[in-house]
Formats: structure tokens, C-alpha cells, sequence
């Protein structure tokens, strides 16, 4: 199935019709990513690798929606173990992150990670991007100044990928406690913990859609590493395949307004060939039925006069198209901005270090070449 990939003119890219100019915010880290808004879009939360420690911690900085610009960040993590995926509250007041610094052996893994650190630069090695499910791994929670640190999950093994419902009263997260990573809920202090998947393969990423009754989150349980998107209800039912195809999509995020999800893609087709990392948005649509009455919903789940029952996405468009790795999208609150991952530079090469990026969406250039959703629940095989 061909992709909607739309120029305007031979001279104008994707991203110019698309995108605003990208802005870079953020500076001073060896490197830094997954960055994400707080609820009034004055703060971003990211991941940040300093220059005298071997592992990402979580960083803040303050944001100006009017002039998107570098500032200078608060470190909110302890400042040691490796750290990850953090996410504010719908209220604004807590954080949420994965961190290992309460691993027993820390100061054993610090030396082998700044051992090889030091070798690769010795050496000039570059090694491929891989991410340690690090069994020491939990879930935290903090005020956005690092204060008041709380520890949420107990369970041996890797615990992390989480994000918070659109209520703030739910903490969705990923765990390999059962033997592979699934996707678990639980309540926001850390009681009452729900499995949504339980298939063989790698669940993760998950994110509550802006209603709550639907969770994005992405997957390889078809082929190993070969990511691929998919949606459920709230409750793990309903579990539907968006993409497919010899690829890698991963990353999916919610637009807070629009029928918009957006993730990072790459062809996987073609192994003499590098895969570029780019963004990707699809148009989706939702079908709703009456709840029933007498069915009483599961623990932590509240009751509703509705339910989400069907999930379909329309043909992805392609949003960038730089030679640089484009990943980990995430919209402003109100929509308008674009933040993700990049590898380029300022005078729009290919970068050596990923630093987070801003963008003003174009979106009515994004409205008018979206294609529309089809009338049958279908996924797409998406190539760029």
C-alpha cells in the first residue's frame, strides 16, 4: 500500500511544509532526549547524559512557548544509576522516572560502564544503540524539583516506561517480573498493579490516550526487534495491530486535541541499506458502545456510561525527512509545538550527539494531506 507522502514543490521537503524551522533547547549534556511538556508547557522534562557520568539521568528546564530556546537544566535524579522515561502529572505537581540507583552492586556497574566509556574513546568506537532492561530498574515519583522522592514499584526486575493517565489516579508502566516486558497499570502511589499483556515479546511505551479509554504502546511479538503499533482499551481488551511490515515503528504519541498519532519509523526492507529514523502521523478514529451496566470494571478501573470497542488508523504521512535520526515525538498540551529527538546540527546537517528539538506544526498543511480513515479496522505497512 503506497504512503501519502505529499510535496508541495520539487524545492520544499516534508518538513518545511510540515514543520517550522526546528529550534534546538537543549545544550551543555554529552547528550539528551525524550523530552516531554508539563501541563501548562512552561517546563520539559527529558534524559540527559552528562559529561562525567556513563548514564542518562532525568533533567527540567524551564520552556518559552512564545521563543523555544536553550536553558539551562535542573538535574531531578539522584545523579547516579541509570534513569529513564520520565513524565509529569496532568497536575503538574509530580514526576514520574525509572532509575537504578538503589542497586546494591551501583558501584560495580558505574566502573564497567566508565571502563568502556573510556575504551570507546580511546579506540573511536561508536557502538549500535541499545537500550539494558536493567533488573534493578524502578519507578519513582517526585516533585518537579526532585524533592519528596517516593519509590513506587518493589517487585524484582526491570520496571520503568511509565506515564501517568489523563486523571492523574493511574501510573501505566512496563515490566519484565513475569519473564518478558508487559504493560501493567497501577494506581498513582503504587497499589493495586493490574497486567494488561501478556504475550510472548517486548510490550512498552505505553500512553494513555487523551479520554482515557485507550492505550497506544508498541510492540515485537511478531518478529524480535522489529517494533510495530498498537492500541487497546484501558483494560488490556481489544488489542489491535496498526503498523506491520519489515520495519521498525516505535515511539507513538497522542495529540492532545487533534485525531493525530504520531511515532518514529524506519524501513527495515532493504539490509545493505541504512534505516533513517523519521516521524510519522496517522489519522485515527474510534467506535464507542454502551457499557454494560452489570459488568463491574475491574479494580482501579472507574465505571463508565461508555466504552471504546474499535480502533483504525488511516494511511500514515511522513513528516520529516532529514538524514539525521528523527524519534521520540511528543506534542505540546495545546498541540501547536512538536518536540522530538534529533541527530543534526544548526546549520542542518546530521548531528553526532541527539538534543531535544522544537518545531511549530503547520497544521493545516497536516490536516489537508492526512488521509482519512478507512471503513474497515486495518494496519498499515509503512514504508518511507
Amino acid at each position: 500500500m503506497p504512503t501519502a507522502t505529499i510535496v508541495a514543490e520539487p524545492s520544499v521537503s516534508l518538513e518545511q511544509r510540515y514543520l517550522s524551522p526546528p529550534t534546538c533547547v537543549t545544550d551543555g549534556l554529552t547528550k539528551a532526549g525524550e523530552g516531554y511538556f508539563s501541563p501548562d508547557a512552561r517546563q520539559v522534562c527529558y534524559q540527559g547524559v552528562p559529561a562525567d557520568y556513563p548514564f542518562y539521568q532525568i533533567y527540567v528546564q524551564p520552556f518559552d512557548v512564545a521563543a523555544p530556546r536553550v536553558a539551562v537544566p535542573q538535574r531531578i535524579s539522584t545523579g547516579r544509576g541509570r534513569t529513564t522515561c520520565c513524565f509529569f502529572s496532568p497536575s503538574g505537581q509530580r514526576l514520574l522516572f525509572a532509575s537504578s540507583h538503589r542497586d546494591p552492586n551501583l558501584d560495580q556497574t558505574e566502573a564497567v560502564a566508565k571502563a568502556q566509556a573510556e575504551e570507546d574513546a580511546r579506540t573511536g568506537r561508536r557502538r549500535r544503540y541499545q537500550w539494558d532492561f536493567d533488573p534493578q530498574m524502578d519507578i519513582f515519583s517526585a516533585r518537579p524539583d526532585g524533592r519528596d522522592l517516593q519509590q513506587l514499584t518493589h517487585t524484582a526486575g526491570y520496571d520503568a516506561e511509565c506515564s501517568y493517565s489523563p486523571d492523574g489516579r493511574q501510573i501505566l508502566f512496563v515490566s519484565d517480573r513475569d519473564g518478558d516486558p508487559d504493560i501493567y497499570v497501577m494506581q498513582a502511589d503504587g497499589s493495586g498493579v493490574r497486567q494488561l499483556t501478556n504475550q510472548p515479546g517486548y510490550d512498552g511505551g505505553p500512553f494513555f490516550s487523551p479520554d482515557g479509554l485507550w492505550i497506544v504502546y508498541r510492540t515485537d511479538r511478531v518478529e524480535k526487534d522489529m517494533l510495530q503499533i498498537h492500541a487497546m482499551r484501558a483494560d488490556g481488551s481489544n488489542d489491535v495491530a496498526l503498523t506491520r511490515g519489515k520495519g521498525v515503528r516505535w515511539a507513538p504519541y497522542w495529540h492532545p486535541t487533534k485525531p493525530w498519532l504520531i511515532w518514529t519509523g524506519a524501513d527495515h526492507s532493504d539490509p545493505t541499506a541504512r534505516p533513517n529514523y523519521d516521524l510519522w502521523v496517522a489519522r485515527f478514529s474510534s467506535g464507542h458502545v454502551r457499557a454494560d451496566p452489570t459488568k463491574k470494571p475491574a479494580d482501579g478501573i472507574a465505571p463508565a456510561s461508555e466504552a471504546a470497542t474499535d480502533f483504525r488508523i488511516g494511511q500514515p504521512l511522513r513528516l520529516t525527512d532529514h538524514e539525521g535520526a528523527d524519534v521520540l515525538p511528543a506534542f505540546s498540551p495545546d498541540g501547536n509545538l512538536l518536540m522530538w529527538t534529533a541527530s543534526r546540527n544548526a546549520t542542518g546537517g546530521r548531528g553526532t550527539s541527539s538534543q531535544l528539538w522544537v518545531s511549530t506544526l503547520n497544521a493545516d498543511h497536516i490536516q489537508r494531506d492526512l488521509a482519512p480513515v478507512g471503513g474497515a479496522s486495518e494496519s498499515h505497512d509503512v514504508h518511507p
